[in-house]
């Protein structure tokens, strides 16, 4: 119904899952099998989203604001996609499209005309976010755009998120960034090496310290969170992705979030041309992006 915010719901034999209109925001990932609740559940104690869509900026812009053409505009973290309300185009028994046009209120931050689709497809133990970002402008386009949805950790009775691992799936060596926090950017040459044993690490309670874990250069394809016991919990496919975050906001709070981005926060000092930032998604007039990552939970 136009003009009223609705949640709608995708269910199969597993998993019920929930989309708000509100943000096209994940709500809610219930595993029928276990009884359990998988995503966060927004308590405002320590964090009150989800799974925000970050658009048409990820994380922060140096000194809240970026300049295009010449001309500076005004925005704050994360953009305005996940305070807008979608509305649902089309919805079948296993997928639920949602979709944000630009208006007045959108170009003052950001001075392009678009249509921001997001699609979630439920598939068994998997779900897919689909991003597609058509330039309905007459000007090339230019944006990030990122994934944030938040997980329960500890999940099970009787556990502790340091008791969880995060998996990397990978012998190789993770280096992550710097960010400081004053700013919300990142020194992308103040890195520090991951440490791994067998791909995998402990969420330790001072891991988040420092804000976020910034992983540049497509480093990570797939991420995921194990169980204390070592089997899997959440998988994370972000295949293609130039950046990945890893947050959570305090030592004691009950979630972990993955996040995958397509382009991310300023690097610190950043005062260029925002079409000049390093891994901006750039679309002529007419054309349109897609990007995707699933989820898979065990």
């Amino acid at each position: 119904m136009e003009g009223i915010v609705m949640t709608h719901t995708l269910e199969n034999e597993q998993f019920l899952v929930k989309i708000d209109d509100h943000g096209a925001e994940l709500v809610e990932i219930y595993d029928k099998e276990k009884e359990q609740q998988v995503l966060w559940e927004a308590d405002p104690a320590f964090w009150n989203r989800h799974a925000p869509v970050l658009f048409p900026n990820v994380g922060r812009y140096y000194e809240n604001h970026c300049l295009i053409d010449g001309k500076t505009y005004e925005s704050g973290q994360h953009g305005f996609a996940r305070d807008k309300d979608f509305v649902c185009t089309e919805k079948s028994s296993d997928s639920i499209t949602h979709l944000l046009k630009s208006d007045d209120s959108t170009r003052v931050s950001w001075p392009f005309d678009f249509e921001l689709s997001i699609t979630h497809r439920l598939e068994g133990n998997t779900l897919t976010i689909l991003w597609k970002v058509i330039n309905t402008d007459q000007n090339t386009m230019y944006f990030t755009i990122g994934g944030h949805p938040a997980f329960r950790v500890p999940v099970l009775s009787g556990t502790s998120r340091n008791q969880y691992h995060l998996n990397f799936y990978s012998q190789k060596k993770f280096t992550y960034c710097q960010v400081d926090m004053a700013t919300g950017t990142v020194y992308p040459d103040k890195t520090k090496v991951l440490k791994l044993e067998n791909g995998t690490c402990p969420i330790t309670d001072h891991m988040f310290d420092d804000d976020a874990l910034v992983f540049d250069g497509g480093q990570v394809e797939k991420v995921g969170i194990n169980y204390p016991n070592g089997s899997p919990y959440i998988e994370m496919n972000c295949k293609g992705f130039p950046s990945l975050g890893i947050w959570s906001k305090s030592p004691d709070a009950p979630f972990v979030c993955l996040e995958p981005w397509m382009g991310r926060c300023d690097n610190y000092g950043y005062h260029d041309e925002l079409s000049l930032k390093q891994d901006i998604n750039k679309v002529e007039p007419g054309k349109t992006f897609n990007q995707s990552y699933s989820i898979t939970v065990y």
